[in-house]
């Protein structure tokens, strides 16, 4: 008896799975994607693209869909495993293995953090990123919070983040978006795996200047750094060159205020923008700014 060949070729994507699954659900339902349209209050143009794989859609569009088809969950599931599609291709192998990792060290440079942006947040950030529909952005909103859960899983890893000053310093368009981060990042620092660090102005020139770092240690004892800056991202695997990393990031953490100065230094930033509303432009007030008032007893609590 001949032996069948084995089908050869390149695995689909869990994207492409998913562009599969919402058709076949949509075939055999019977519906044209102008009725579904009307079941679920979205456009047939996007539910088009959705069966296509060119948009994965967004939790709100993912649930609606499940009212429909009734799959018991698998429908989100499916878009779970999808949602990584969302980042842009240098992201990628970054984001397969952040799950994975047990203890993550960051600094940022740029905008918060990932893991500790806020929804509003969030979508200022990525608005502001040229090319985005309204779609495309719920998208990559929905892929960045979905990051988030890893800090709160039942075995989370320990994470580290040293925030520059001038994070802190460049608030969101919306400054009730603003305060909301700002009230986010003092809760998040309340979760026992999760130390959150300031690192003030008067801390001078650093080893990090410009680039924001990301180190994961993986459960097999080694450990991959994410380097970034506006415009590249670049995946670092050489043990000898993510330990050179792993020696800037001790170097600059050394100067960077304590948690709990750095959990007083957002307070009073929160503070400040408070009693500076509604008034967009208000100078800080009088007296020491939050970095010279935290600094005072860093170097004693540190």
């Amino acid at each position: 008896m001949a032996t069948r060949k084995a089908v050869s070729g390149p695995k689909p994507s869990a994207r492409q799975m998913l562009a599969r699954e919402l058709t076949r659900l949509r075939e055999q339902s019977g519906k044209t994607l102008a009725a579904l349209g009307e079941d679920t209050t979205y456009d047939r143009a996007y539910l088009h693209k959705l069966e296509t794989g060119g948009r994965i859609g967004s939790p709100a569009v993912i649930a609606a869909l499940e009212a429909v088809y009734k799959t018991g969950g698998q429908l989100e599931m499916l878009w779970e495993m999808a949602r990584n599609d969302a980042f842009p291709d240098k992201y990628k192998r970054f984001m397969k293995l952040e799950p994975t990792a047990t203890v993550q060290y960051a600094y940022s440079v740029g905008p918060i953090h990932g893991l500790l942006q806020t929804e509003g947040y969030a979508r200022e950030v990525l608005k502001v990123e040229r090319g985005r529909d309204e779609h495309d952005l719920e998208e990559q909103v929905a892929a960045r919070l979905g990051r988030q859960e890893i800090l709160r899983r039942d075995d989370p890893p320990h994470f580290r983040a040293v925030l520059d000053e001038s994070v802190l310093r460049r608030g969101a368009h919306d400054p009730k978006v603003w305060e909301g981060q700002l009230e986010h990042l003092l809760a998040v620092s309340e979760l026992p795996n999760v130390t959150l660090q300031v690192l003030p102005f008067s801390a001078g020139p650093h080893c990090l200047m410009g680039t924001s770092l990301t180190i994961l240690w993986l459960p097999d004892g080694t450990s991959v750094a994410y380097t970034e800056d506006q415009h590249s991202g670049q995946l670092i695997e050489s043990a000898a060159d993510v330990d050179d990393l792993r020696l800037a990031y001790d170097l600059m953490r050394d100067q960077a205020l304590s948690p709990r100065d750095s959990v007083a230094f957002i307070e009073r930033l929160l503070e400040d923008g408070r009693e500076c509303a509604p008034d967009p432009i208000c100078a800080p007030r009088s007296g020491a700014s939050p970095a010279t008032a935290t600094q005072k007893g860093a170097s004693a609590s540190r």
